[in-house]
């Protein structure tokens, strides 16, 4: 899809999402297509992407989880705040592992099936 498309559909902006789809790009989750018929395509199959992979890309958690061993707690308060801090960021990045971008639009048309009002 053209970046026109996807901002008008999602109500985002142009070159907020022109940013997102760069960064999208450079981690390998889309591509560009050059030409008059030229736009953002997935690189693999919509089952195959979950969405921590979208979110690592985004946000870059990739640098954030190999620095989190690294981190020296300087008090036993701090220490156990960064323990159960980390076990959170975990549990959360495994529930995102576990949902692909297919998932997501199946969730989508369910939704929007259930929100169907008849009018008599």
């Amino acid at each position: 899809m053209q970046i026109r498309q996807i901002a008008a559909q999602q109500n985002i902006p142009d070159r907020y999402l022109e940013q997102l789809l760069a960064t999208l790009r450079r981690g390998g989750i889309v591509k560009s297509q050059r030409g008059s018929k030229g736009g953002y395509l997935l690189t693999r199959d919509p089952w195959k992407i979950n969405l921590f992979e979208i979110l690592a890309c985004l946000e870059g958690l990739d640098k954030v989880n190999k620095n989190e061993g690294e981190t020296q707690f300087k008090t036993a308060d701090g220490s156990v705040i960064g323990e159960i801090w980390q076990e959170a960021c975990q549990a959360a990045n495994s529930v995102l592992a576990t949902y692909t971008l297919a998932d997501l639009c199946e969730k989508r048309d369910a939704r929007r099936h259930l929100n169907i009002m008849y009018y008599i």
